[in-house]
C-alpha cells in the first residue's frame, strides 16, 4: 500500500545524471509503495532492467505495470518505447496499464494517475517518424502515448495533489472497465473514442445528435471507414451493452456512473 509520499532523497545522491535520477528514485518509490489494482496483491514484482514495455507484476494476478515519471505533468502526449513493440501488445491484450508519475524537485509524488491499459487503443498510439541514418539506432521508430485520446473514465488517481485516495476505491474504479477487454482490440478503438466524445459532451445525459457532432474528429481518427455515424450508433449500443451508458429511449442515453464515482 501507499504509505509515504516523500522518496529517498539519499538514494539520488548515489547516481549522476537528471534521468538516471529520476528513473532510479521513481522505480524505488513504486517498488517499495505500488499495489495491485487488479486484486488484493499489496505489492508488485520489478522486472529486470530494460525489459520492453514493464516495469512491474503482480505475482499474483499476473496483472503488467508501465511507470512514467513526470518533473511537470503532461497528460497530452508521453514518449514511449518501440511503437511496434507496444502495438503488438495491444493487438495480443497484453499491454501493460501505465502509471503515470509526478514529482516534485525534492522527489515528492503530487500525482499518480492509472491508465487501465484496456484504455490502450491505436488512436492512442501515435507512430514517430524513424530515426535518421546519422543515428545510433538508424530507423528505429518510437511512439507517443496520446494521453489526449484517453477518455476520463481511464485516468484513475492514485494520488491526486498530494493526496492518497483509498486502495479500495481505486480497485473499484479499474473494475468498472476491465469489460471492455471483452470488445476485440480492432473495435475497441471506436470504442473508446465514442466514450470520450460523450464525455465531452460533459453531461450525464445525452442524445445521439449530440455525438453526431463530433463526426469529424471520429474521420480523422478513423480515416478509413466514412459510415461514421453507423459507427457511432453500433457503439453506443456497445457502451450500453457493457452497461457504462444506459438506453433512454428516443435517440438519448445517459452515463450509469457519473464521471468519478
Amino acid at each position: 500500500m501507499i504509505h509515504s509520499l516523500q522518496c529517498e532523497t539519499e538514494l539520488a545522491s548515489r547516481y549522476k545524471g537528471p534521468t538516471q535520477i529520476a528513473r532510479v528514485v521513481t522505480e524505488n518509490w513504486c517498488a517499495e509503495n505500488l499495489y495491485c489494482v487488479a486484486c488484493s496483491a499489496n505489492s508488485l514484482e520489478q522486472f529486470s532492467p530494460n525489459t520492453k514495455a514493464f516495469d512491474f507484476r503482480c505475482r499474483n494476478c499476473f496483472e503488467t505495470y508501465q511507470v512514467k515519471g513526470q518533473r511537470h505533468l503532461n497528460l497530452n502526449r508521453i514518449a514511449d518505447g518501440a511503437y511496434s513493440v507496444l502495438l503488438a501488445a495491444v493487438q495480443q491484450n497484453v499491454a501493460p496499464n501505465l502509471l503515470v508519475m509526478n514529482y516534485s524537485e525534492q522527489w515528492r509524488v503530487h500525482n499518480l494517475i492509472l491508465v487501465p491499459s484496456v484504455f490502450f487503443t491505436e488512436s492512442v498510439l501515435e507512430k514517430r517518424n524513424p530515426l535518421s541514418p546519422t543515428a545510433r539506432r538508424a530507423g528505429w521508430i518510437g511512439c507517443n502515448i496520446l494521453l489526449c485520446n484517453v477518455p476520463p473514465d481511464g485516468r484513475i488517481p492514485l494520488v491526486s495533489n498530494d493526496e492518497i485516495l483509498p486502495a479500495h476505491t481505486v480497485r473499484e474504479k479499474y473494475s468498472k472497465y476491465t469489460k471492455l477487454a471483452s470488445v476485440a482490440w480492432n473495435i475497441r478503438g471506436w470504442t473508446v473514442d465514442v466514450l470520450r466524445l460523450a464525455r465531452k459532451i460533459g453531461a450525464e445525459e445525452f442524445s445521439l445528435h449530440q455525438v453526431y457532432k463530433w463526426e469529424a474528429e471520429l474521420i480523422k481518427l478513423h480515416p478509413h471507414n466514412w459510415n461514421i455515424r453507423a459507427k457511432i450508433r453500433q457503439q453506443l449500443q456497445v457502451l450500453r451493452d457493457l452497461k457504462i451508458i444506459e438506453f433512454l429511449g428516443h435517440g438519448r442515453y445517459r452515463f450509469v456512473s457519473k464521471l468519478g464515482d
